[in-house]
Parts: C-alpha cells; sequence; structure tokens
C-alpha cells in the first residue's frame, strides 16, 4: 500500500491522491509511466512526478525516517509491509496516565521471535538503544499514550515510522480498547492474564515495589501478551485495511 501512496508528497492531498487511484494507477512506477492520462495542473504534475521519483528512491535505500515524517500518523500502516522486517511492537507500563507527571514501570519490545522486558530499577535504560535497532513500531493508542512517555524518559528515541493500530482497526470497524479488540478478532488471553487492566498493572507494580515479586512476574506476562498479541493483531486485520482504502476507488 505504500507505493500506492502520494498524499506524503507537499501539497498533495487525500482528494488528488484518490483520483490518481480512480484513474487505475497502480503503484509509483506505473505513475511515472503513465502520468499524462490524469488530468492535473501542470505545476502539481511536476511536484507528483519529482515526489515519486523520490519515494522510489529512499524506499529503495531503505530511509524510513523520510517516509515517518512524511506520512500522517493514521495512515503510517499503509508502510508496515516495506518495513515488517524492522519492526517492533511495543507496550509500555506506567504509574498513571499522565506523561508529564507519571513514569515508565516497564517497556515490552517483540521483534516477531523473543521479548525483551525493560524494568525500572534494572534495565530500563537499556531500552532506547533496542528501540534503535528498528525502523517501524506497532504500538495501540502509542501515539497518546506510549510514544509521549517514551520520548519524555528517552528525548530523541523515537524516529521510527508507528503504526498506531487505534486509528486502522477503528476505520475497518473495530473501536474500544485492546481487550475489547481481541475478544471481536476470538483472541483469548491466558488465565494469569485474563480480567487484568490498565489499571491493574499499576496495582502489580505497586505490590512489586512494597516486595512482591510474584506481581512482577504477573506484570510481565500482562505486558508480553500485549505486544505478542500486536503481531497477531496486526496480521489478521492489515488485508482488511488495504480493502478498505481500495473500497474508495469504486464508490
Amino acid at each position: 500500500m505504500l507505493k500506492n501512496t502520494y498524499i506524503h508528497i507537499p501539497n498533495i492531498g487525500a482528494t488528488t491522491e484518490l483520483k490518481i487511484w480512480k484513474c487505475g494507477i497502480r503503484g509509483w512506477e506505473d505513475y511515472l509511466k503513465n502520468h499524462n492520462m490524469i488530468k492535473l495542473p501542470r505545476t502539481k504534475n511536476r511536484i507528483l512526478l519529482s515526489g515519486v521519483e523520490e519515494s522510489i528512491e529512499q524506499l529503495s535505500s531503505g530511509n524510513h525516517i523520510y517516509f515517518a515524517r512524511r506520512i500522517p500518523t493514521n495512515l503510517q500502516w499503509r508502510a508496515y509491509r516495506h518495513f515488517e522486517e524492522k519492526t517492533a511492537y511495543v507496550d509500555i507500563e506506567t504509574t498513571g496516565l499522565s506523561s508529564q507527571y507519571d513514569r515508565i514501570t516497564m517497556i515490552g519490545i517483540y521483534n516477531g521471535k523473543e521479548t525483551r522486558t525493560y524494568i525500572r530499577g534494572i534495565d530500563l535504560d537499556e531500552a532506547p538503544a533496542e528501540l534503535g535497532k528498528y525502523q517501524q513500531l506497532i504500538t495501540f493508542n502509542g501515539a497518546r499514550f506510549d510514544l509521549p512517555f517514551i520520548e519524555r524518559e528517552f528525548p530523541g528515541t523515537i524516529n521510527h515510522i508507528h503504526v498506531d493500530l487505534l486509528y486502522p482497526l477503528k476505520k475497518i470497524g473495530y473501536s474500544g480498547g485492546l481487550k475489547k479488540i481481541e475478544s471481536l478478532l476470538g483472541m483469548r488471553r491466558s488465565d494469569e492474564t485474563s480480567g487484568i487492566t490498565g489499571f491493574d498493572a499499576v496495582r502489580l507494580w505497586n505490590r512489586y515495589e512494597r516486595g512482591n515479586s510474584e506481581a512482577l512476574e504477573t506484570l510481565i506476562k500482562y505486558n508480553t501478551e500485549d505486544v505478542v498479541n500486536l503481531e497477531k493483531i496486526i496480521q489478521m486485520t492489515h488485508p482488511r485495511m488495504i480493502e478498505c482504502e481500495l473500497k474508495r476507488i469504486e464508490k
């Protein structure tokens, strides 16, 4: 879907992008060959040509930052498949909801093969180095929650393509919190973590700080299921996200 994206090019909006799609053009290379069939002002056509050529070059070189800075947050899911091999699924636990006053207690990072959990007071400061190995982050509500917390604690850490699943999932009919969406998709949590909420996660951390090591183990398992399930969710729903965009052409 990334190669069918034009909205990241300066002065190109959703209306022009849709117009290109409706002409039957299915990708940047196709656009370069057939751009004359699209009736656009000459200036806009020049901008598009230059932008498409640059996009092809930047994708070929694997420059994720180029796309991270230009594609609107709610549409960065379009880049998912192109950077899938350099993707981390991320979820944090905190002492509360305010990135200004509360603290990160735990950062879970899953790369599709293994999960690493970074814990305050143990190894939390190592999380930015791990995040730096990836080009794309997948979160749920991360634009408003996880990433502001991470940036406040570790400034300059985030320069990734960021797929916040909250937005594309809502667009294809899945609204509500992560646990509700998991249930709608037929996913089940383990007996040990089933029913635990974000508020419970805060309580588990507080119990750990008072000396309860089992509370920390439960919190780690809860966080691990969060990040592992993010991969399952996007794998299950990404085709529908694409389908939803393509249906706009038919209208």
